[in-house]
């Protein structure tokens, strides 16, 4: 039988995984609310906050 409290102890993370977390943490992505207030300004020429 599979002991489950000994499989976590042995457990370690992925490399690769925790390579990959930190480039995208470290990466100022744009989200939907900056495109939409771009599209805004050009529109409207203002933008609210």
């Amino acid at each position: 039988m599979i002991n489950y409290e000994e499989e976590l102890k042995k457990f370690q993370p992925c490399q690769e995984v925790d390579d990959a977390e930190n480039a995208i943490y470290r990466q100022d992505l744009t989200d939907v609310i900056d495109i939409l207030r771009e599209i805004l300004k050009e529109n409207n020429g203002t933008v609210r906050k």
